[in-house]
């Protein structure tokens, strides 16, 4: 069983940055591959970026890419979201997954998922 826990989340002006933490309980948490998703009101959840157990693999949608990074320290148990350059149309509640799946793109591949965090972009 894991738990995941987002913070860092907030209300940030076009332009900004945000670094959003996921902590993640549990002695496994090295063996599972990470994402993030997103979701917008009135919108299905979207996958944002992903990366496998050891952060040697990663991916992000084309929506973010170049933007958004990426990273994990499996000694804090931590996974994470540098988000630069924020756009309004990132606003939404961003939710952290893992996977027991060595790689997951999809939100049906996700076994546990946080409770979510709001990131709020002004124009």
């Amino acid at each position: 069983q894991v738990q995941l826990v987002e913070s860092g989340g907030g209300l940030v002006q076009a332009g900004g940055s945000l670094r959003l933490s996921c902590q993640a309980s549990g002695r496994t948490f090295s063996s599972y591959a990470m994402g993030w998703f997103r979701q917008a009101p009135e919108k299905e959840r979207e996958f944002v970026t992903a990366l496998n157990w050891s952060g040697g693999r990663t991916h992000y949608a084309d929506s973010v890419k170049g933007r958004f990074t990426i990273s994990r320290d499996n000694a804090k148990n931590t996974v994470y979201l540098q988000m630069n350059s924020l756009k309004p149309e990132d606003t939404a509640v961003y939710y952290c997954a893992a996977s027991i799946m060595y790689w997951a793109t999809r939100p049906g591949e996700y076994d546990y998922w946080g409770q979510g965090t709001q990131v709020t972009v002004s124009s």
